[in-house]
C-alpha cells in the first residue's frame, strides 16, 4: 500500500438512516476503494458512513472520518482516524475539500448539501441511487453521474480522484 498521503481519497456521503439496499451498496463500494488503495473520508457516523467505513476497514484500508460533533467517541468503530471537529454540518464541506472525488450513495438532506458543496466547486459526484438535480423548469442540469453499481462508482470515481489529482 502507498505511504499515506500519496494515495486518492474518495469520500462516500449518504444517509444516516439508509435503506438496507443503500447500506449494501456503501459497504461494497467501501471494499473495492479499499482494495485500490484509496483513502475512504466519510462523515464518520452511521448508516452509509459506517457501512463504506466497514467495507473498506474489512479490506485493510485507511478510513478517515470528519465528525460533526466535538467528540471523539462518536464515531463509528471502523475509522483509522476519527477528526472532532465541533462544526455541525459544516463539516460537510471538510468532507467534500478533503477527497478528490465523491461517491454520494442513497439520498438525505445532509447527502444533498454534500453534493451541491461538490457541484458548486466544479467537482463531477459520482450517484449511485442517490440525487439527480433538475432545474427550476424540471430540465436536466449538469448534476451528479448516475451509476448502477458499486464496481461502476468506483471505477468513474478513481477516473475523477486522478483527473483532478493530476491538475497543477
Amino acid at each position: 500500500m502507498a505511504m499515506p498521503g500519496n494515495e486518492p481519497y474518495v469520500a462516500v456521503v449518504g444517509p444516516s438512516d439508509p435503506a438496507p439496499e443503500c447500506y449494501a451498496l456503501a459497504l461494497e463500494v467501501g471494499r473495492l476503494l479499499a482494495e485500490q488503495g484509496v483513502t475512504l473520508v466519510c462523515g464518520g457516523l452511521g448508516g452509509v458512513m459506517e457501512a463504506a467505513a466497514l467495507g473498506a476497514s474489512g479490506a485493510g484500508g485507511r478510513v478517515l472520518g470528519i465528525l460533526p460533533g466535538r467528540d471523539r467517541g462518536d464515531a463509528n468503530p471502523y475509522l483509522t482516524v476519527a477528526v472532532a471537529t465541533g462544526l455541525g454540518e459544516i463539516r460537510n464541506g471538510l468532507v467534500v475539500r478533503a477527497s478528490d472525488a465523491v461517491v454520494s450513495i442513497g439520498g438525505s438532506w445532509g447527502t444533498l448539501s454534500e453534493v451541491a458543496l461538490a457541484q458548486r466547486l466544479g467537482w463531477p459526484v459520482v450517484s449511485l441511487q442517490g440525487w439527480s438535480v433538475v432545474d427550476q423548469n424540471g430540465g436536466s442540469v449538469v448534476g451528479p453521474i448516475a451509476v448502477s453499481s458499486p464496481a461502476e462508482a468506483v471505477e468513474v470515481a478513481l477516473g475523477i480522484a486522478a483527473q483532478r489529482r493530476a491538475r497543477p
